[in-house]
């Protein structure tokens, strides 16, 4: 198997002022590309600390990814930094890196000052790979005071991105790689804790080279990854596939999705299935379910509109919700929620309709705690209701609320199209 670590440099992402993107990008490219990633540093702007975090990492690991430093200012200490750790004796100019050099300062109509014209001034035990995007060049040095090979992207996130495809090649040809397999199963209404100890049979007999992770998310419930990080990719998918039949046999309807997804998503997919449309009235989440779905392509083939109820008397004149109703059983009841679907469902001319009212945060009534959402859907085969409470914070509730109705509202479709 193949190491490597990704190193980020510089104060601003230490300090919180920049947050670190970069690395997630690498990481994912270096899986794909069969290398696993054992660790991540964020190291600031101080030559000695880069200096000693780079050896260490090479000592460790076949390849190192750094990302930042390398800018035309004062405070961009990496590339002297990487001249003493490779031992370069002195600089000398890349062709290619000066050429994209006054190419982009001429194209912005700036001056090409003395301090650009050293971006492409490298250390000469360096390989460049030329940086079309941005002035600093991509650096290579290879087995590094006996180690790994090291790769100095700029920290620019488009120039690091922009550079992941030819570090990825030349990692591939340099490097014996192995395949790395990983399936996803994707769960919602169940606690992580709930979810081990129903499948701690199962688990307890996995191979012990297949690994197993739980991914918990507000939004999309919790992940399961299945990971082989050794054999054939065919021989993988088919022991990882065997796996998968005995794990979605004991997850029943928990399971929404064999693939890294989310409940939108997944929703969208039944509609399109049964070729059914969907509208949504919503209270206490305040738009945010029509927000989920419309963020997948292509939703308009089957998600209509949505009517955010917020007041009392918009469900009364625009989704009909009786006075009497809610006079008698409150806003947050399942008599209203049942009554939100069925007008939005009638108003829009949808086959469903999801509907949510609720309290989240950060106070609660009289009858419902903070944290209390009641969840209808309408559809060809009737109204049904749920209420949940979620002890969260009034942003994560709103979430938690938005989530469980997809969820609620992907049984009920999937309920009907089992009839």
């Amino acid at each position: 198997m193949t190491y490597a670590s990704i190193v980020t440099i510089g104060d601003e992402i230490l300090i919180g002022q920049v947050v670190d993107t970069n690395s997630s990008h690498l990481a994912l490219a270096l899986e794909q590309a069969g290398v696993r990633v054992r660790e991540m540093l964020s190291v600031p702007d101080d030559g000695e600390m880069i200096e000693k975090t780079l050896s260490e990492a090479l000592l460790r690991h076949d390849v190192v990814i750094t990302t930042g430093g390398l800018g035309p200012t004062k405070d961009d200490i990496t590339k002297a930094a990487l001249a003493r750790l490779s031992g370069s004796k002195a600089y000398v100019e890349h062709p290619g890196q000066l050429a994209v050099v006054h190419r982009i300062l001429k194209g912005r109509g700036l001056d090409v000052l003395p301090i650009n014209l050293a971006q492409a001034q490298v250390p000469e035990t360096a390989e460049v790979i030329v940086n079309e995007l941005g002035t600093a060049p991509i650096m290579v040095f290879r087995k590094v005071r006996g180690g790994g090979t090291l790769y100095a992207l700029p920290g620019v996130p488009h120039e690091a991105v922009g550079a992941i495809p030819a570090i990825m090649a030349d990692i591939k040809a340099h490097q014996h790689l192995q395949d790395i397999c990983h399936r996803n199963v994707m769960v919602y209404g169940i606690a992580e804790s709930s979810l081990s100890e129903l499948l701690a049979p199962w688990e307890d007999a996995l191979p012990k080279d297949i690994h197993l992770a739980y991914l918990p998310n507000t939004l999309t419930g919790i992940r399961l990854r299945l990971s082989i990080y050794s054999g054939s990719t065919s021989e993988q998918e088919a022991r990882l596939e065997q796996q998968l039949s005995r794990l979605k046999e004991i997850l029943g309807p928990l399971q929404y999705a064999d693939e890294d997804t989310d409940l939108q998503t997944a929703v969208g997919k039944l509609l399109k299935q049964a070729g059914k449309t969907l509208s949504a009235a919503e209270s206490c989440t305040g738009g945010e379910i029509a927000h989920l779905i419309t963020s997948v392509a292509g939703s308009s083939a089957y998600f209509l509109g949505s009517v955010t109820s917020y007041a009392v008397s918009v469900k009364e004149q625009v989704l009909g919700v009786s006075p009497a109703v809610i006079e008698e059983y409150g806003v947050v009841s399942s008599a209203v929620a049942a009554a939100m679907a069925e007008g939005v469902r009638k108003l829009t001319g949808s086959d469903y309709a999801v509907a949510t009212t609720g309290l989240a945060g950060p106070g609660g009534d009289e009858h419902n705690p903070v944290g209390t959402v009641w969840i209808g859907v309408a559809g060809p085969s009737g109204t049904q209701t749920v209420t949940y409470c979620f002890k969260h914070d009034r942003k994560r509730n709103i979430q938690r609320f938005a989530a469980a109705a997809l969820n609620f509202l992907r049984l009920q479709i999937e309920k009907d199209l089992s009839c």
